[in-house]
């Protein structure tokens, strides 16, 4: 524990150090430096009371999102900062070398001074993640995007060629703080002319309370002829705060459960229905969370028991990687599975068509979009809310309508 406290207080030393080499490179005002400084030690003196003064009774509140945001906000610009004057110092240093070794340079002439240029290219490139951070907070979180994606399947039944599907997860209710950008996203919802809607998990971020405003906002989503189905994801169990007795713990859970069947939606717990159309079914099944680094309370085998292996079958599975892990391979032979968990980390670059990258990719192999293995397919939904840092830089908001076809090419 000293250990990791000592390498974190080095860590902030060096990347301080290192941000105030732009500054001082290009700023010259005496007072503008001490100001500087002054602002840098408020800041992180902020960052780290708060951080200490999180109650893990209580778990994540507007306070601890404006602390995390407050963070990226100081701290991914310094990074690049730093990364782009520690660069120009090993550029010095050879620099140094070559002089002394070959030209047996005066030792004050050996290290060439820093160049006000990279000074202004590294503020240049810290400006970019700094405003993106900002926007992201003010306007990218509710920026909500329509995904379109069609599937083709071979053995897909003839009545349901064409079936449309809306997905939504991760709503996170107890982040939300603007009811008309909510209600703009029911009526994009509303909007989408779809067959069935499918919620994968995260109604909340801890509390059944925190979706208690926002009932009435998500009763509005209209009715589907063929149903409203959802599963449960890894921040429904309430587990990631200390609870006063198992007691309220368990009324929590029962209380996070009821909040699906309060919007409309049938909660499948590990178990599955068939949906039937004209004269032709497909199986609907829906685990509990499976994560490969949380909750495992998934139970695919009794969720698809008495499914037979020809059933055309959808899986809603909270976490991918339970898709990576037991779905992909799975003698039973899961057609589609739907996702969520990953937000995209809420950070990255994403050119739809064309390129998306995150650091998410680096946790999972699958984190965003539509992914394939031998003809069984896994769609990563972008989330719908928000958690931990309050905004959305790239990995926009998502409301997802997959439709299926009959036929062996994926559109």
């Amino acid at each position: 524990m000293i250990l990791r406290f000592v390498i974190l207080c080095a860590l902030f030393l060096f990347i301080e150090f290192y941000s105030y080499q732009a500054f001082r490179t290009l700023i010259k005002l005496r007072w503008a430096l001490i100001a500087y400084q002054v602002i840098s030690v408020l800041l992180l003196a902020f960052i780290i009371y708060s951080f200490t003064q999180f109650d893990r009774s209580v778990g994540q509140t507007k306070y601890t999102m404006f602390t995390m945001g407050l963070m990226l906000m100081v701290y991914v610009p310094k990074i690049v900062l730093t990364l782009v004057m520690f660069g120009e110092d090993i550029f010095r240093i050879g620099v140094s070398i070559l002089n002394y070794c070959m030209y047996n340079a005066p030792r004050k002439e050996m290290m060439p001074d820093r160049r006000k240029f990279i000074s202004q290219l590294a503020l240049g490139l810290a400006a970019v993640p700094f405003l993106s951070l900002i926007y992201g907070i003010f306007e990218g979180k509710y920026n909500f995007k329509v995904i379109k994606q069609t599937i083709f399947f071979p053995d897909l039944p003839d009545a349901f060629d064409g079936f449309k599907i809306t997905q939504i997860s991760d709503v996170h209710s107890g982040s939300f703080d603007n009811p008309e950008k909510i209600n703009y996203a029911i009526d994009l919802i509303n909007d989408q002319e779809s067959d069935m809607i499918l919620f994968t998990g995260d109604i909340v971020n801890t509390h059944a309370k925190e979706m208690h405003p926002w009932l009435d906002t998500f009763n509005r989503i209209k009715e589907y002829k063929y149903g409203k189905f959802s599963v449960l994801g890894n921040h429904d169990y309430g587990e990631y705060v200390s609870w006063p007795s198992e007691k309220e713990k368990d009324e929590n859970f029962q209380g996070i459960k009821n909040l699906y069947h309060q919007i409309g939606f049938k909660l499948l717990l590990n178990e599955h229905i068939y949906i039937q159309k004209g004269n032709d079914k497909i199986a609907l099944i829906g685990v509990e969370n499976w994560g490969k680094n949380f909750k495992k309370a998934g139970d695919l085998n009794k969720a698809s028991q008495n499914v037979a292996e020809e059933d055309f079958k959808i899986l809603m599975s909270h976490d991918p990687s339970h898709w990576e892990y037991e779905i992909k391979e799975h003698p039973k032979n899961f057609h589609l599975t739907l996702s969520g968990h990953t937000h995209g980390m809420q950070f990255g670059i994403e050119i739809p068509g064309y390129f998306k990258w995150s650091l998410a990719q680096y946790i999972y192999k699958q984190w965003a979009g539509l992914y394939e293995n031998v003809g069984r397919y896994v769609y990563v939904n972008r989330g719908f809310g928000f958690h931990a840092y309050p905004g959305r830089v790239g990995i926009m908001p998502e409301i997802t309508v997959i439709e299926l076809k009959k036929g062996n090419s994926v559109a």
